[in-house]
């Protein structure tokens, strides 16, 4: 392993949460050297924000070594096994908002957590959310996703019991700044008890899942 890149194996016994690898502004030698460690110590391991490219080069070195998913751009090291329930609902305003929410459904699945996904129900057809309200009521913890003014997690918030993570996105035109109207309009909901994550973040609002549902499943 190169001196500049350490991996934190023992993370996972500390926080019930493995270290991911942010893939994103890593050289491919770094990237090289970090998939050599993960192989040769057998473990397991996260890889955020990899892009098909770097992909590629890494399954042409350790062919087999990682799957990959182009849609959230994540990699699986040995991942946890599934689990049969589901007690985790994904929620996204349009499909836009689909890479964030794909990103939080492959890091709850590489914990062996299986969620529920929903898709295009944002509020500008209000109807489209009220149709799967009951549906969503089930689920001890739901994710929103959602851009431009991030309205969703406000309305699901006043509607359902579970705990809500929210995840503003970058999506949108103009005075959507990046997601930063997003970000700002959620952390003044007037729903409350609804947690924020950053800036298209569905890696965070799922470990943020996890660690809720290691403490109720202790």
């Amino acid at each position: 392993m190169s001196d500049d890149v350490v991996l934190d194996f023992d993370r996972v016994n500390r926080t019930g949460l493995a270290e991911a690898v942010y893939c994103e502004g890593k050289s491919l030698t770094q990237l090289e050297s970090i998939c050599q460690t993960v192989s040769d110590h057998r473990r397991s391991m996260l890889l955020t924000r990899l892009d098909a490219s770097e992909f590629d080069r890494l399954d042409q070195q350790f062919p087999g070594l990682i799957e990959y998913d182009p849609a959230s751009r994540t990699g699986f090291v040995r991942p946890t096994p599934l689990r049969s329930s589901v007690e985790v609902a994904i929620v996204s305003g349009g499909s836009s908002d689909v890479p964030v929410a794909s990103e939080a459904e492959r890091t709850l699945a590489f914990y062996g957590h299986r969620s529920l996904v929903i898709t295009d129900v944002g509020v500008a057809g209000l109807w489209r959310v009220t149709e799967r309200l009951e549906e969503i009521r089930t689920y001890r913890i739901a994710i929103c996703v959602a851009g431009m003014d991030a309205a969703l997690p406000t309305v699901l918030g006043g509607l359902i019991p579970a705990a809500m993570i929210a995840v503003p996105t970058s999506v949108g035109y103009g005075m959507v700044k990046g997601g930063e109207t997003a970000l700002h309009s959620l952390l003044v909901s007037c729903a409350p008890g609804v947690t924020v994550v950053n800036i298209d973040n569905g890696y965070g609002a799922a470990c943020a899942a996890i660690r809720i549902l290691n403490q109720l499943n202790r």
